[in-house]
């Protein structure tokens, strides 16, 4: 008697072991559609400005709040390391 890993008794994949698709085995099939184009051809552009300017604007948000909480943090890191005499 085989006992499942799984709580209740079903397993996530299906009984082959591979999740089926709509794709042929041999084929790759991709959900995107034409999206994927713009993002994939190699024309020197950064892959985060590919997007448009709403992707560099996330990008260097993103990046502008990294660099500050490092700085935070070492910062923090500086004050904890030097304890204040009373």
């Amino acid at each position: 008697m085989r006992f499942s890993r799984w709580r209740g008794g079903a397993s996530p994949a299906p009984s082959g072991g591979r999740l089926r698709t709509k794709c042929p085995r041999n084929r790759r099939c991709s959900s995107s559609g034409s999206s994927n184009e713009d993002t994939s051809e190699d024309n020197g552009m950064p892959v985060h400005l590919k997007g448009g300017s709403g992707d560099a604007l996330l990008y260097r948000t993103t990046m502008a709040l990294t660099v500050l909480g490092v700085g935070y943090v070492l910062f923090e890191l500086v004050k904890a390391s030097f304890p204040q005499k009373k």
